[in-house]
């Protein structure tokens, strides 16, 4: 394997679970008691999450540290094809070793909150999952969400490139409080699916159905639908990645 893309997969791989890191933790902080920051509130949360991507971007520089961005870069012919099953498993190994170091890091928090936090608080620390469940209407919002971000993104890497990490932060803060109260904005298949099945495997007590058939269904396709009207809407009407 070439060692410049090897160092891209570990760069997708690192980038991805810092990003979990963030997320994951600040769902800890928000959900689990005795924690410093317990009920924080979605605007800390979506805030920690916007501002951690924006590190991680800064760090590992022009990652996607998302399979929907990568499929996108494949459509509009900047990732090559053959990249993106490797790229896409190196971000959901990503994505499960840092929802794996979040829970060690919160793990005496987990303990004190046993029996006194609903199971399906503590699983959606871990994963995206709708409070009125509607699988079209879902779909659609997880796909909607998915295209206005990576269309978003990719105007902004074609305009300006050197902002990007930062303007991808705000993105993710503007889209997560204006789309993300139906689903939780998961737009990532990493995101949802690598902690999802991290939350399956570790050995929390009182665990709750893990709810595979939503997680696989519409955070685990969804993404991709947008990720591709987002390539086709930035190339055709656009004019951008001609």
């Amino acid at each position: 394997m070439d060692q410049t893309f090897m160092h891209l997969l570990l760069s997708e791989f690192m980038g991805t679970a810092l990003m979990i890191i963030f997320g994951v933790g600040v769902h800890c902080d928000d959900v689990l008691k005795k924690t410093k920051y317990a009920g924080s509130g979605h605007l800390f949360a979506i805030t920690t999450w916007a501002f951690g991507i924006t590190v991680a971007l800064f760090i590992f520089g022009g990652v996607s540290i998302n399979p929907a961005m990568a499929l996108a870069k494949v459509v509009l012919g900047v990732l090559p094809a053959e990249q993106f099953i490797p790229i896409a498993s190196a971000e959901f190994l990503g994505a499960f070793v840092g929802a794996v170091i979040v829970w060690f890091m919160y793990a005496d928090h987990f303990t004190a909150s046993e029996g006194l936090v609903d199971g399906v608080a503590i699983r959606n620390i871990f994963s995206t999952n709708p409070n009125c469940r509607n699988l079209p209407r879902n779909y659609f919002v997880e796909a909607f969400a998915t295209f206005i971000f990576l269309t978003a993104i990719l105007a902004t890497e074609n305009v300006n490139k050197e902002l990007l990490p930062i303007v991808v932060g705000l993105i993710v803060w503007a889209v997560g409080m204006g789309l993300g109260g139906t689903t939780g904005f998961a737009m990532n298949q990493a995101r949802d699916l690598g902690p999802r099945l991290a939350y399956q495997l570790l050995p929390i007590k009182n665990k709750v159905n893990n709810d595979w058939q939503y997680g696989l269904l519409v955070p685990g396709t969804a993404p991709f639908v947008g990720a591709v009207c987002a390539a086709f809407f930035v190339r055709y009407y656009l004019g951008y990645f001609m």
